[in-house]
């Protein structure tokens, strides 16, 4: 796992391997990236495209936006608000020249941009905190009312049974990854919810 790991850093000219905890609180979670074999079966699973505009909530070092963006060709913005952190995803861009857009910000107060297609989450904050982001995401989905897929990654209980309780929020795809790692855990997984494009 870690050669696969160091192979995609290498090819991405990027560093973001390792765990971060040293900002970390009750509230805002540890940085750990996204293994790369479960953003392989992302990229793979056919449902992200080339015009999608994805916002990385907890973006950490940047992995996600610049391998999605490497791969698929889709813009990507990666939202941080630990700033030694996302420190570092700004060196990793400038080595990846990548057009990667990231943003310095705390995510229940960053305005979600009108183009955003899809969002991204690794559980990088409390279900506190995903509420108040919640109604960032939906506020921009009225503004501007468009398709919205939201992805979330090993998702905790937690997350799921809040998720159920949004009234614009769909079920929409599971992409397993249970077979990518020992232990069969079941919440390997990504979990995909749609906010509905009416206008169509």
């Amino acid at each position: 796992m870690t050669d696969h790991e160091q192979k995609w850093d290498a090819r991405l000219h990027i560093q973001t391997i390792g765990r971060d905890s040293s900002n970390a609180d009750e509230y805002r979670f540890p940085y750990e990236p996204t293994p790369y074999c479960v953003l392989e079966r992302l990229a793979d699973s056919g449902i992200l495209r080339e015009d999608d505009v994805i916002l990385d909530y907890g973006c950490g070092k940047g992995r996600v936006g610049f391998f999605l963006s490497d791969q698929i060709g889709a813009k990507t913005i990666g939202i941080e608000y630990d700033e030694q952190i996302c420190r570092g995803a700004m060196e990793n861009k400038k080595a990846s020249e990548s057009r990667s857009e990231l943003v310095l910000a705390r995510a229940e107060a960053y305005e979600v941009p009108a183009d955003v297609t899809c969002c991204y989450f690794f559980n990088p904050f409390s279900v506190e905190i995903l509420r108040k982001v919640m109604a960032r995401i939906v506020a921009s989905y009225y503004e501007t009312p468009r398709e919205m897929l939201l992805f979330f990654y090993y998702p905790s209980d937690e997350y799921i049974s809040y998720l159920m309780t949004v009234d614009e929020l769909e079920f929409y795809d599971e992409i397993s990854c249970e077979d990518l790692f020992e232990g069969k855990d079941p919440r390997e997984r990504i979990m995909a919810f749609v906010l509905p494009d009416y206008t169509i």
